[in-house]
């Protein structure tokens, strides 16, 4: 627990270094905050009451702790395109449809690249090696945004199999056939990525001397594959899972949109082409902390699969 709690401490300075590039990168953005929420009918009058009020008539560093101080109670500000609605109430009505597609897409990936990545590193230079590789090159080139579209001709206008976009909100079957589509999409790329960090992890694990040992001692075939190999190669693997994991929170950005799925990726599009200034840093802050909180889930589950690995950076001994 203490451990846990000091990965927490280490992850402020993280978290507040992204509150300050989100900040400062807003105030760069062009166009007056306070013109924008009042509309172009307001009067001069009007727009510098609002700057006094919310503090925009300020020094910039004082309106950096201004905004620190209302984020720590929670307050992200208003949205400007939906009037008086708080930035947090329009991010929570989209975030339940990131996280799922995150899970279906990580799902996909995390299952498919076991399967092929140990196959492929137990019968290398084979017909599954050779399949898989060929696989992996094909879809770590292949940009999301034109498999999406393809998926879409082929799946929805041609097949007629799944819906071209949308959620879905009719039921269970409804919700799997929204989401196969932008999932799979997903899925694939992260999962290549994955399968071929596995497969080189296993290939140099297999190669070890204490695999060598269990095979002198009488293990064989799948038992010193599934009980010594595939557990030491799954550490690297962790580690780049969970960096993608926080990579597909703002990856997401372009499948939500092909897929006019309504997550925060497609919400931070929004809100840049409306120049809704507060939406647009709530929804890179979340993913930024969404990031920091996933790899710290990381360096835990680290202990669960090894437990000789410790999270005060001490190796047992």
């Amino acid at each position: 627990m203490t451990a846990v709690l000091k990965r927490l401490l280490e992850a402020i300075p993280t978290l507040i270094g992204v509150t300050l590039l989100t900040f400062f990168m807003g105030k760069l953005t062009p166009g007056d905050p306070a013109r924008l929420m009042l509309g172009p009918e307001a009067t001069e009058e009007a727009i510098q009451q609002f700057r006094k009020e919310h503090g925009f008539d300020r020094p910039i560093i004082e309106q950096y702790f201004i905004y620190m101080k209302k984020l720590m109670k929670g307050d992200m500000g208003t949205s400007i395109t939906t009037g008086k609605r708080p930035v947090v109430d329009e991010i929570m009505t989209r975030l339940p449809a990131t996280l799922e597609l995150l899970v279906f897409s990580m799902v996909f990936a995390v299952l498919t690249s076991v399967i092929a990545g140990v196959l492929s590193a137990v019968y290398p230079r084979s017909l599954i090696d050779n399949v898989t590789r060929f696989l992996v090159f094909i879809f770590l080139a292949m940009p999301s945004f034109w498999l999406g579209l393809e998926m879409i001709i082929l799946f929805s206008q041609h097949l007629k199999w799944f819906p071209p976009a949308g959620r879905g909100v009719l039921g269970f079957e409804s919700r799997i056939a929204h989401i196969f589509m932008p999932s799979l999409v997903i899925g694939v790329g992260t999962g290549a990525f994955l399968c071929r960090i596995l497969r080189s992890s296993m290939l140099e694990v297999l190669r070890a001397d204490y695999v060598r040992t269990a095979r002198a001692k009488g293990l064989h075939g799948w038992a010193v594959v599934m009980k010594h190999a595939l557990k030491n190669a799954l550490i690297p693997f962790i580690t780049v899972t969970g960096i993608s994991m926080g990579t597909l929170l703002g990856g997401s950005v372009i499948v939500e949109t092909v897929f006019n799925w309504p997550g925060i990726g497609k919400l931070l599009v929004e809100s840049i082409h409306e120049r809704n200034l507060p939406v647009t840093m709530g929804c890179v802050l979340i993913m930024g902390g969404g990031f920091v909180l996933i790899n710290l889930l990381t360096d835990i589950l680290y202990t669960v699969i090894d437990p000789r690995i410790s999270l005060e950076g001490d190796a047992a001994t």
